[in-house]
């Protein structure tokens, strides 16, 4: 059995879907620190032929909370709107507009303000809509008491969840060692996106944007076929 593991993104780029399509359970973080410098709460669209970031809004509160403690900000409905709005009147004349937007909206007007939750639920609705079939789990309810750290946390879930191989994004080939892993009889493979490109109106073409991009110009065959351009090292 295959399985993943990563934290929550909001409406990451193609190559964390590839890498939820490649295992058969990926597990969420849920019980990690939130940092600023990464993709929880933000991601980045096409405006005027360049990429632009957007961000939802959180409510002030110590940097050393997990991802489960972290709230949106009270007005984040306000935000979650423009940022609704800017995403219609960018790609109101793309070919699969009208069936991405009814799924953003969904996203963007979830009620739910845990920042865990939110970003979770937009991750299942976009698996769902793309009709990925790997089994979704939060880590902090898969039944391991005592957290181990780094490399051994990896290896703890794996055997936990009776994994013989564990797939894990390209940026970490310099955090694990294939060795320790077969030691453990589980094989380990980074998972390195193609280059994948595809018509963006007229626009010279502005690669790894978030799914959202993706969707609004492809029809869910030609990303079910897109999720298979990777290559695991």
């Amino acid at each position: 059995m295959k399985v993943g593991i990563m934290q929550p993104y909001l409406f990451p780029y193609i190559g964390y879907f590839q890498l939820i399509h490649a295992v058969d359970k990926f597990v969420v973080y849920d019980d990690i620190e939130y940092s600023k410098k990464g993709w929880v709460n933000r991601n980045r669209i096409l405006v005027n032929g360049k990429d632009q970031l957007f961000t939802l809004p959180l409510k002030k509160d110590s940097d050393y909370l997990h991802i489960s403690k972290r709230k949106l900000a009270d007005n984040y409905r306000t935000e979650a709107k423009k940022i609704f709005n800017k995403i219609n009147s960018i790609y109101k004349n793309a070919p699969y507009y009208d069936e991405v937007n009814r799924l953003i909206f969904d996203c963007l007007t979830y009620e739910d303000r845990n920042l865990f939750n939110f970003v979770y639920h937009s991750i299942r609705e976009i698996i769902n809509f793309l009709e990925i079939k790997t089994e979704l789990l939060i880590f902090s309810k898969i039944g391991i008491k005592e957290r181990l750290k780094g490399e051994q946390c990896v290896i703890q879930i794996c055997k936990h969840l009776k994994a013989s191989q564990y797939i894990n994004a390209i940026g970490g080939v310099e955090l694990y060692n294939k060795k320790i892993f077969l030691k453990e009889n589980i094989k380990l493979n980074f998972i390195k996106s193609n280059f994948i490109e595809y018509k963006q109106f007229d626009n010279i073409f502005v690669p790894w944007l978030s799914i959202i991009d993706i969707m609004m110009f492809n029809s869910t065959k030609e990303i079910k076929k897109m999720l298979y351009s990777y290559a695991l090292i």
